[in-house]
């Protein structure tokens, strides 16, 4: 009777291993361990920075205000994109540096519909909704021209969305005949802002929507297997039956509808748009973001949770800088010095440098002995 061999990997058990160890394999040990020493160093440095307040805005409506409703709320747009990110990132192994130009697009086509062909306009002039899926439209083609490009071109992913990059802002000024346009209809503003008799901020509400809406799209379809799998290795893919090429464009179209959203809330909050100016910077912020929840930039596996604690992570720590006067010239280089470190402490090879390193002692005294 011949004895069955058993997988190699079901006998790597450590029951011996130490729990902070084990903690550290984790993929969002990071991303919490940076949420914890924010939060333990304001908890410090200034206990009021976690109070919460009822007020009242312009209007006479009851908002809720604090430090903490403002990480929620500015937030909002960055989380979104990174949910995208993370799946162009995981498909394609490369980043679309192009969402903020893209989110100037989608806010110019917005406002375009709501206005008219008025500069100035007091009521919206086109239902909302359909706007927001006029613009969401806009969006979807940019994302798919950015992933014809890397699919069925092979072209490296930033080289690709370079193109958008330049162009989508100018794109997007021409759409308003380079005027700036502005919308007065207040109830625009209320998924920017509050609703009427919601203290909470509208933002918060539609982010938790979108993530509950990726929960579901990950849980009861195979997008999340088949874009590790795409991401992993193409021509296995291609070999089981898959279409990389077609998985990879899925997923930057999925990200235009993500960057849709992230623009409509932008332009939502003051009713106009600054070309030049909106969501400056904010591919770098997602792009971290997805770094910071462990996900690996070369593509593959991903978990899009800790991408979402990325974003919050980033946004906890401008609302810390600009809490104690950081200059908003200097923040980009606070931020870029407190990520860079995050980032490399979660490489594989830091940690396993870091964990040879305890052994090291550990060894010598036992020789010693």
């Amino acid at each position: 009777m011949t004895t069955p061999v058993k997988n190699p990997q079901t006998q790597i058990k450590r029951p011996d291993e130490p729990l902070f160890k084990r903690l550290t394999r984790q993929q969002l040990f990071i991303p919490v361990a940076a949420l914890i020493l924010l939060v333990l160093f304001n908890l410090i440095a200034d206990p009021s920075f976690f109070a919460i307040s009822m007020n009242t805005n312009s209007l006479g409506n009851p908002v809720l205000s604090g430090n903490i409703v403002s990480v929620l709320d500015n937030a909002s747009e960055l989380v979104i994109l990174a949910i995208g990110m993370t799946l162009v990132t995981a498909s394609s192994g490369g980043q679309d540096i192009s969402v903020g130009a893209t989110m100037a697009i989608a806010g110019s086509v917005i406002l375009r519909m709501v206005c008219g062909s008025q500069v100035t306009s007091d009521t919206m002039q086109m239902n909302l909704l359909l706007a927001v899926l006029i613009g969401i439209l806009a969006t979807m083609l940019c994302g798919a021209f950015n992933g014809a490009l890397v699919a069925y071109f092979n072209i490296q992913p930033m080289v690709a969305t370079l193109i958008m990059y330049t162009a989508g802002r100018s794109i997007a000024a021409w759409i308003n005949n380079n005027q700036l346009p502005i919308i007065n209809d207040l109830s625009f503003k209320y998924a920017g802002t509050f609703l009427p008799g919601i203290p909470v901020p509208t933002p918060i509400f539609i982010t938790a929507a979108v993530i509950l809406a990726f929960w579901l799209i990950l849980k009861f379809t195979t997008l999340g297997l088949y874009t590790q799998s795409v991401g992993i290795n193409a021509n296995s893919s291609r070999l089981n039956g898959l279409d990389p090429k077609l998985i990879k464009l899925l997923t930057y179209v999925i990200l235009g509808v993500c960057v849709a959203l992230a623009g409509f809330i932008r332009v939502s909050r003051s009713g106009s748009i600054n070309y030049s100016r909106i969501a400056e910077n904010i591919e770098m912020d997602a792009i971290l973001a997805v770094a910071l929840g462990g996900n690996a930039l070369s593509g593959g596996k991903f978990n899009i949770y800790g991408s979402i604690l990325g974003a919050y992570v980033i946004q906890f720590l401008t609302t810390t800088l600009y809490k104690y006067d950081v200059p908003s010239t200097a923040l980009p280089a606070y931020k870029a010095v407190v990520v860079i470190l995050l980032v490399v402490l979660s490489a594989p090879v830091v940690r396993e440098k870091l964990a040879n390193l305890k052994k090291a002692p550990a060894k010598t005294a036992k020789e010693v002995s």
